[in-house]
């Protein structure tokens, strides 16, 4: 039996877009920059994606740049936006719970760049405040960068109230999010919801790893990462990874339309689980609050080590996270530090994340073997409450 919580990490592809990809290396070979059929074939078949992609935000098709997934969404938003507003400020506001791909951004600038970064902290819940981000902003603030969804809590951030914060406060401030745990989980609209960049990325919805896409509202301008051949309207050069980027809107296209639906499948899921958990394992603490999206449970089995507790979860063939899998390998949480977890809270620490794959039985199956684990570890290492 094989049990997969880590959809935070990675998704499973759909067998549609299995399928779609093995057509697609076959048949659309050419380069979408080649004249020739083959690259006339191909450019459409590109244009259809961003196609997709764009309806699925709400936006024109010109708004959209493929990437080759979050971590460079996230870089092209923020670094080309700085690079060509470098004379008009130096302050940036973001959180200190921010992905890695952006935290450690912003600790590079304040450190080697001179500029100016206001870490918001959150909550006990990992919420970031209006109230807060209004504190932080100043005269010469030109960016400010809050996620969506936490990707260790689920965490579901103002962001409609931050973006009309800003857009009340000065049009020389641009808002950036990190989407990549919402998108396709929670109805996005950027110009809605006063958004000027948006991450989105392909493998967290069920595509294939090598793609993203970054939104970039359409009166804003922003200087590219690298040069070269120019394509992505010369923000991001070098041959298009094709088959990624169709297999990215071929997964977006099979879900874009059952948001909520899906939505409320996982939402049952986990209510299932957490309550099945609190009447079955005394000494846990829930820290993903109760309105979070509906995929990512954070739980801590006090007394016990998280990393043991995933290997030993993972012999009866579970898979679940102790964090977010692009910091796995680094020693401690920077989210659960910041939410003021204690040492027994942190080291106990473990990220279930579901999706529509999930079934209940998986979840009994499941919290069976967590009761025996949690139990046996317990004794082992003589933990008292």
């Amino acid at each position: 039996m094989e049990i997969y919580f880590d959809n935070s990490a990675t998704t499973k592809p759909y067998k549609e877009v299995i399928d779609f990809i093995v057509s697609d290396l076959s048949t659309n070979y050419g380069n979408p920059s080649s004249i020739h059929r083959l690259g006339i074939q191909a450019e459409k078949l590109l244009k259809k994606s961003r196609l997709i992609l764009s309806e699925a935000l709400h936006c024109s098709p010109k708004e959209i740049i493929f990437t080759s997934g979050g971590t460079e969404s996230n870089n092209l938003a923020i670094k080309g936006l700085l690079n060509s507003r470098n004379s008009k400020g130096k302050h940036i506001v973001t959180s200190s719970i921010e992905h890695d791909s952006i935290y450690t951004i912003f600790m590079e600038l304040k450190d080697k760049h001179g500029f100016e970064v206001s870490f918001v902290s959150p909550d006990e819940d990992g919420y970031i405040s209006v109230e807060k981000v209004e504190k932080e902003l100043r005269e010469d603030t030109i960016l400010v960068s809050i996620m969506h969804v936490n990707n260790e809590l689920g965490t579901i951030n103002p962001i409609k109230e931050i973006g009309e914060l800003i857009k009340k406060k000065s049009n020389k401030i641009s808002f950036h999010v990190d989407a990549v745990q919402s998108f396709l989980k929670l109805e996005l609209n950027p110009k809605a919801l006063n958004i000027d960049l948006l991450s989105v990325s392909s493998h967290k919805i069920h595509g294939p790893k090598g793609a993203g896409a970054l939104y970039i509202r359409d009166s804003l301008s922003i200087a590219p990462l690298f040069t070269g051949g120019g394509q992505e309207l010369n923000l991001r050069s070098g041959t298009e990874n094709t088959t990624s980027i169709n297999g990215f809107a071929k997964a977006v296209e099979l879900q874009k339309d059952s948001i909520n639906k899906n939505y409320d499948i996982i939402e049952n899921l986990k209510t299932y689980f957490r309550n099945q958990l609190e009447k079955s394992i005394d000494n846990i603490k829930i820290n993903t609050p109760k309105n979070s999206s509906s995929h990512i449970l954070n739980i801590s089995f006090l007394g016990v080590k998280g990393e043991i507790l995933l290997h030993s979860l993972e012999q009866d063939g579970i898979y679940v996270s102790t964090g977010s899998a692009c910091s796995s390998k680094k020693k401690g949480s920077r989210v659960l530090e910041k939410i003021k977890l204690n040492n027994v809270e942190k080291e106990g620490a473990i990220r279930f994340s579901f999706s529509t794959f999930n079934t209940k039985e998986e979840i009994d199956y499941t919290v069976e073997k967590l009761i025996s684990h949690v139990t046996q570890l317990r004794k082992i290492l003589k933990y008292k409450p």
